[in-house]
Formats: C-alpha cells, structure tokens, sequence
C-alpha cells in the first residue's frame, strides 16, 4: 500500500514536472517565435536565416549551444552590416542609374562643346594661314590640290591604323559619290579663289549667301516650296550682302564672283545629295563619306592643277619668285608687290600651306563629326557663328579696314542667316481635310 502510494505520489509528480517542463518548452518556442517574426518584420527578412539557426539554441540542442555562441556575434555583425546596405540600396534604388546617366550625359555634353571649339579654331587657322599663302604664291588651283593631298594622307593614315573603319565601297556608291566630289572640288576651288582677291572678312560675308541659293537650288530641282518666314529671312541676307559689297575696300568683280561660285557648288553638292540618295551601307557613314569625297577630289584636280598651273610649288620655284619680284624694274610694282617682298620665305610658306592643309581637312572633318550628333538645323547655327568668330578675328589679324556701313551690311547679313537657322525649325502647319 505504501508501495503504491508512493507509486502514485512519483506518477503525479513525474505528470506536474512534465507538464510544467511541456509549458516552459511552449513558453521558450513562443518566444523564439516572436523573435523570428520580430526580426523578419522589423528588418525585411535578413534575419530568417538567424532565427533558424536560433531554434536548436532553444530548443536545448545538446553540444551546439558552444558552437552557437561561439559564431553568434559574428553572425549578428555580418546580418547588420547586410540590413544597413540593404536599407540604403532599398531607400534609392535608382540613385545610382541615374548619377551615371546624368555623368554620361555631362559627358557627352562635354565632348560636344570640345567639338564645336575645334571646328571654330580650325576653321581660324585655315583662313589665316591659307590667306598668307595665297598673298604671296597667288596659284589657288595649286594651293587646293595640296590641301586635298594632306587630306587624302590624313584619311589613308586614319584607315591604315585603324584609327576608324575603312568603308567597303561598291561600284554604285563610287558612281553616286563622284558629282558631290566635283561640286565639292569646285567649291573649295573658287574659295580659294576669292580668298586670294579679296579680303577674308569679305569672302565670308558674301558666302552667308548660301541659304538663299540653297532655298533656289531646292525650288528648282527638289520642288520644295520656302514657307513664308524662310522667305522674310532671306531679306536681309540678300540686303545685308549688297550693302557691305558697296562699301568694301578690297572689292573686285574676281572675288566677288568666285565666292558666289563657290556659294552655287555647295548648296548644289547638298542638292545632290538629296537627289542621288546615296545609301550608306555598310561602314559608309557621314565621317567615310567625306574622306572617299577628298580623295576623288584629288585626283579630279590633279589634270586640271598641271594643266593650268603646272608644277609650281617646289623650293626652287618660290626662290625664282623672290629672285624675279626683286629684279622688278618700275616702283610702281614693287610697292604693290612690297608685301611679297617682305613675307616670301621659302621655308615659312612650305610650312603655313601644310597646316593650313592640316587645319583644312580638320575642320571639315569634325564639322562631319558634329553633324552626326547633332540636327542639320543645330549644324546651321553653329556655322553661323563660326562665320561671325572668322570674320571678327579675320579683321582683327589683318587689321582690315571696315567702314560703319560695311560692318552693318554684314551684321545684317549674318543676322539674316541666324534668322534663316531659326526658321527652317518652324514646320508647316498640315492642311486640314
């Protein structure tokens, strides 16, 4: 009896320590549930794997609780150091994207105004060097072939090294191609030509005639119709180029026509273009286009060069200039030639007609480098300021004499071709059916 008593005295005792050992194991489970879902909650579901690999710990896992707080301060560091990036990523998901588009962007920006300054600085440079050349060696036909030749040496150079990607051309393209580069050769010969007659500054006042016969050229053998404000911005490109040739010092009829020459050859190369629609397969791109443009030039004006001019520019030719200019018999001659005279250096000339060849070639190049990033009318009032920027520093170098009217026509002029840049950007309105 005692036996059993004290049989069911241990049964109710074993019962009241397994049941209160069964609570205090719910009591820890719901415990460390809390802590799970407290930190899945609170910290965006880092901590899951934590609170797993807590459960054992709990649960009295026999020979882990060591192991366990041996890496559980490592753990926690490391979950914390993930929750803080992972907060700071989740606070601006896009902040990175858009700091590097907004980097690229000043970038390209960047790269564009750098762009512009070259075309500017080149075109500077040619028109100084070029027009001390043609002051003293006054063979323009000359004096373009050797520009085509360094630009052709320049495109070969920028294909062989693979400074950019030689074009594969077929026969159709060469045929498409060859007008543009006979206008484009007759172009920059008449230039050349005026460069040679007349003033800097005046030379390119009259080639802010260029809108005007671009709108004719493309009436004539396009069909495209000027709107009404293209029309009124050719007004004062024409008034403001008649009223600076009235008042210009250095007026010939030689120089004058050849610049409107070379006004009627380009806009008919960009008329071409438009008719021709030369297809750009391949690696022909704007950039290509122009180089096999300079180097067919070179040989079209190869025959007419030794024809008309023969073989002039050569060190002993230019000392047998010097020789003859001083050998000169009437005072008359010498003083007009007086400038020859003091500028003829056999050596300086070589050098200044190989870079303004140089400068020549450059500055089309990245005006066709421009060109591919930017819109044709964007291209068009770029150039306008490019003409005001050599005209300005054109007068300044060679302290050309520029009366008030004179410099009014070709303020007017050059406002009238901003005018023209401004217009082209207003599109017709559609006609309602």
């Amino acid at each position: 009896m005692a036996i059993s008593a004290a049989a069911g005295l241990h049964s109710t005792s074993s019962l009241t320590f397994s049941s209160r050992h069964e609570q205090r194991h719910a009591r820890i489970l719901a415990a460390g549930s809390r802590i799970s879902s407290s930190s899945i909650a609170g910290r965006g579901g880092v901590h899951a794997s934590v609170s797993a690999g807590l459960t054992p710990i709990l649960l009295g896992a026999p020979r882990e609780d060591d192991l366990a707080r041996k890496f559980r301060p490592r753990t926690r560091i490391i979950e914390a150091r993930s929750a803080a990036s992972g907060d700071a990523s989740a606070a601006a998901p896009g902040d990175g994207v858009e700091e590097q588009e907004s980097g690229s962007a000043m970038m390209r920006t960047l790269q564009l105004g750098s762009l512009f300054g070259l075309w500017y600085l080149f075109n500077i440079y040619f028109n100084i060097y070029n027009k001390q050349v043609l002051k003293v060696f006054p063979f323009p036909i000359t004096i373009t072939e050797i520009q085509f030749a360094i630009g052709s040496a320049a495109v070969l150079f920028m294909w062989t090294t693979g400074l950019y990607k030689r074009p594969s051309l077929t026969t159709a393209q060469v045929v498409a191609i060859l007008p543009l580069a006979l206008v484009h050769t007759m172009g920059n010969l008449f230039t050349n030509m005026s460069l040679g007659k007349v003033a800097v500054s005046f030379t390119h006042t009259i080639k802010a005639m260029e809108p005007f016969f671009s709108v004719l050229l493309s009436a004539m053998f396009l069909g495209e119709a000027p709107s009404a404000w293209i029309i009124a911005s050719l007004l004062p490109i024409v008034g403001g180029v008649a009223l600076a040739s009235l008042t210009e010092a250095s007026f010939n009829w030689a120089g004058f026509l050849s610049a409107m020459a070379s006004n009627v050859t380009f806009q008919s190369r960009n008329v071409l273009s438009k008719k021709l629609m030369v297809k750009k397969e391949g690696s022909l791109d704007n950039i290509n286009l122009f180089s096999v443009i300079t180097i067919l030039s070179f040989f079209l004006l190869a025959p007419v060069t030794l024809f008309f001019e023969g073989v002039k520019f050569t060190p002993e030719y230019l000392t047998s200039m010097v020789d003859l200019f001083r050998a000169l018999p009437t005072l008359r001659l010498l003083i007009e030639r007086k400038w020859i005279l003091q500028g003829l250096d056999v050596k300086v000339v070589m050098l200044r007609a190989l870079v303004a060849g140089l400068c020549f070639h450059s500055y089309q190049q990245v005006s066709y480098m421009i060109l591919q990033r930017v819109s044709p009318v964007t291209h068009s009032v770029g150039n306008c300021v490019k003409r005001v920027i050599v005209i300005v520093t054109s007068v300044i170098f060679f302290r050309t004499p520029v009366s008030t009217i004179n410099a009014l026509g070709t303020a007017l002029a050059l406002a009238g071709v901003f005018a023209y840049s401004r217009a082209k950007r207003i599109k017709p309105a559609k006609k309602s059916a």
